[in-house]
């Protein structure tokens, strides 16, 4: 008998150490034992499994030890939801069985990083985005490894380009890409790209497509971003926002030693006025030295606690400014710009071209020879 086609509900699924699967094809009315080989079932892009309704081709036959027909199938489809779809809904179920999307697992990301890494596309518009970001808000030194964020390679490169990063040494790294066609970003649906963001060392931050597109990637991340100029900003503060916070708790300091200044005159006050109520003589001279005791007592508790927040105070600030771009100029460094943008090549500048030289204090104009 030449080939066949047939559809129907799977069920009684047998998968031995072979690579053999031996399933059952039923109807309303009626079950057809099945067999498919190891060679056939490797091709497949998903699991049989019970419950499932496919799409088959085979041969009838008579298996010689029972005298039985069953279907001797060399290819399977799902008859409702596509092949790659179904993989991905299994791969989904396994992964989350596992643990690796649990609300648990995710780790926070740290609040001022040293050093952040990228895995993405050098020629992508999205280490663009995170580049301008990261400097814009607070400027911190950038890990790229690039890597091929679609087609067949993009899996293998992604993970070698995080594990690089990994061991080149980052407080959080930041995967992903710009938006695309959902299936430009299977590469980030790969089980290898999906295990090693779950198992990286340092938090991850996955940014993948746009707002719509979510990829097994996005769940196994500890953060996820929409875009990457939003990954850029859960990594980085705003150093102008920090400015105001310092400014503000500073103000709140003072307030709160005047407050304490003012609590302790009162209570030196009123142990004075006790003082002078009391009876003349040897009373007298033990308030006083209890008096002295307690201002010295004061006083040395009030200085500590001061010291302590100036020097809170001034660790901040100067955080803050080393961080600065300002602090960079003032190191004898100086920004070239072109039409108000930042020169990085010399290739990049023609002859006759006007460009503006920015100092720690001031600027030139100059034209290029």
């Amino acid at each position: 008998m030449g080939l066949l086609w047939l559809e129907g509900e799977v069920s009684q699924v047998g998968k031995p150490t072979s690579g053999h699967v031996y399933f059952a094809l039923r109807d309303r009315d009626a079950v057809l034992p099945a067999v498919m080989w190891g060679r056939d079932a490797q091709r497949l892009r998903f699991r049989i499994e019970p419950g499932q309704r496919l799409r088959v081709r085979g041969r009838l036959g008579v298996y010689d030890r029972d005298g039985k027909m069953q279907l001797y199938v060399d290819f399977a489809e799902p008859a409702g939801l596509g092949a790659e779809a179904l993989a991905l809904d299994q791969l989904k179920a396994k992964l989350a069985a596992e643990g690796l999307f649990a609300p648990g697992k995710k780790r926070p990301l740290p609040r001022f990083p040293r050093r952040i890494g990228v895995v993405t596309s050098v020629r992508g518009a999205a280490v663009h985005d995170i580049i301008r970001t990261v400097q814009r808000r607070l400027p911190t030194p950038i890990l790229l490894a690039d890597a091929v964020v679609q087609g067949p390679t993009a899996p293998a490169q992604l993970v070698a380009a995080m594990a690089m990063v990994v061991r080149a040494g980052v407080d959080v790294l930041i995967v992903g890409r710009g938006g695309g066609a959902a299936t430009d970003l299977s590469a980030f649906d790969h089980e290898r790209v999906v295990r090693t963001i779950s198992r990286c060392p340092v938090p991850v931050v996955s940014a993948v497509g746009h707002e719509v597109d979510l990829t097994l990637s996005d769940l196994a991340a500890d953060a996820r971003a929409s875009t990457p100029t939003a990954a850029a900003e859960l990594c980085v503060p705003d150093r102008h926002a920090l400015a105001e916070a310092l400014v503000k708790e500073r103000r709140r300091l003072d307030r709160e030693l005047r407050h304490l200044v003012g609590r302790a005159a009162q209570d030196l006050d009123r142990l004075a006025l006790r003082l002078a109520a009391a009876h003349p003589g040897a009373r007298i001279a033990k308030r006083r030295i209890d008096l002295d005791a307690l201002m010295t007592r004061a006083q040395a508790a009030l200085r500590r606690r001061v010291q302590a927040r100036h020097a809170e105070l001034a660790r901040l600030a100067g955080k803050l400014e080393a961080l600065s771009p300002l602090a960079v100029l003032e190191r004898g460094y100086a920004v070239v710009l072109r039409d108000g943008h930042v020169v990085r090549d010399a290739a990049d500048v023609a002859r006759g071209d006007q460009l503006r030289v920015r100092l720690a204090r001031g600027e030139l104009d100059v034209e290029r020879k």
